[in-house]
């Protein structure tokens, strides 16, 4: 199965979670994982969350990520990832004047 975010309608979302600022994403949604590709503009945030029932891996495309995951601040570059397994918590910001481009994964933990 091929998923082509280009045929998949951005939307553009204030305040992500509670944070702050602009991030466009595109998304694909099944009952078993969410997938985002996304871009969040310099100096957006997103709102601090806990996951539960899910985890969340994000890899970074382009720019720089800073996370906040669990009390630490993480800084994550191209080609590199960011894990936040279930029972923890994070949030990201774009401290830098490019824009950040990832894709997130948040697979559905079932029973």
């Amino acid at each position: 199965m091929i998923i082509d975010f280009d045929k998949i309608p951005e939307v553009h979302q204030m305040n992500f979670k509670g944070g702050e600022g602009p991030l466009d994403t595109r998304n694909f949604a099944d009952d078993k994982v969410k997938i985002m590709y996304s871009t969040l503009r310099p100096g957006a945030s997103s709102g601090i969350h806990k996951h539960e029932g899910n985890c969340e891996i994000v890899f970074v495309i382009s720019g720089v990520a800073t996370f906040h995951y669990d009390g630490i601040t993480e800084t994550v570059r191209v080609g590199q990832c960011h894990y936040c397994p279930e029972g923890h918590s994070h949030y990201m910001e774009n401290l830098t004047d490019h824009d950040l481009v990832y894709l997130a994964i948040v697979p559905e933990h079932h029973e």
